[in-house]
């Protein structure tokens, strides 16, 4: 090469790294949101997920999938409350990319729809996610459930309505059921409840950096220090949906919804694995004696050093058992069908 072209094409070069790196930095401390986006995205790619959405009666479905199906169960995950679907990203990198997997937002979160004045009770929910099953094939034959936190709530109430959709069920730190006793999470809840002072001051919905802060130190059992600009960036972009997590809140965790999962626990027939962190502040680990308590054929995994946030304390970890069970479910169905 001539070594004029060589000068010509390395100035370029540096030009263009240059303009990318003002780029990032420009982005990362004036839109922090995009910069987690554009991450997420990048994600999405790196692990072969297709980003898809599905039109059902005025609700726009937002859902990622990777696979096809197959024999095997489909798997289908539900997020927790006030996050969405991409909660799951860290655990699924590593499930085989043969297993069909879907991760939907639940209504008004993420980029689902949700309509005026609809009600979001886990009922409800459970009731507006199988309008998705439905609406993409997925409830054809059954599939494997998951689901975390709320979306754990909302998973045990759906395989109580829809038996016949749901081969098996995995309910990690669920909400939705009644204690003998509340811990220190739930009794400040209450005690804002019966103040009426929940707006603007529910743990569950911070509204600033410090706010965001204590709820990773209630959520997490391990504590890793969060830049500044990704704080930002979680803030931005959940605050365009503030007011209806605060509605949502209310709704699911009304006198009417509260104990949802408790009071239809008794009808799941599907195998059934509960996974809890030991050191979870928010939901007491308790629940899963509770739930194997009331669900035959049940497996309990208690997990040491690991908060509510268990996707981000032991994301491996609980990988690994959601792919275990899934696959001791998969190898009884091939023996029976053998």
């Amino acid at each position: 090469m001539d070594f004029s072209l060589l000068k010509i094409f390395l100035v370029h070069i540096s030009i263009f790294v240059g303009i990318l790196l003002i780029s990032v930095v420009t982005t990362y401390f004036l839109w922090p949101s995009a910069l987690i986006i554009l991450f997420k995205r990048y994600v999405y790619w790196r692990n072969g997920l297709k980003l898809r959405y599905a039109e059902h009666e005025g609700y726009k479905f937002c859902y990622f999938f990777r696979g096809k199906p197959s024999l095997d169960p489909s798997f289908l995950m539900l997020h927790g409350f006030a996050l969405s679907k991409d909660m799951w990203l860290l655990s699924i990198v590593d499930f085989p990319k043969d297993i069909h997997l879907i991760c939907v937002d639940l209504p008004g979160h993420g980029e689902t729809t949700c309509l005026p004045g609809d009600s979001c009770t886990a009922l409800d929910q459970a009731k507006r996610l199988h309008q998705f099953t439905e609406c993409i094939g997925l409830n054809r034959k059954p599939f494997h459930l998951a689901g975390i936190s709320m979306g754990g709530m909302v998973a045990g109430v759906y395989a109580a309505l829809y038996p016949s959709d749901v081969c098996s069920l995995s309910l990690l730190c669920p909400a939705g059921l009644r204690y003998p006793t509340d811990n220190e999470f739930v009794r400040h809840l209450k005690k804002l409840e019966e103040s009426h002072k929940v707006e603007g001051n529910n743990p569950l919905l911070p509204l600033n950096k410090q706010q965001t802060k204590e709820l990773f130190k209630l959520g997490a059992y391990y504590q890793l220090p969060l830049p500044q600009q990704i704080v930002n960036g979680f803030l931005e972009l959940r605050q365009q949906d503030h007011k209806f997590y605060e509605k949502c809140f209310l709704d699911f965790s009304s006198g009417e919804s509260r104990y949802h999962l408790h009071d239809n626990m008794s009808k799941i027939r599907a195998p059934t694995q509960i996974i809890w962190g030991k050191d979870d502040k928010i939901l007491d680990p308790y629940g899963a004696e509770i739930l194997a308590n009331a669900i035959p054929n049940t497996q309990v995994h208690l997990l040491e050093k690991c908060g509510h946030f268990m996707l981000l304390d032991w994301p491996k970890e609980i990988s690994r058992l959601l792919l275990d069970f899934y696959k001791s479910i998969c190898c009884m169905k091939n023996k029976k069908t053998a």
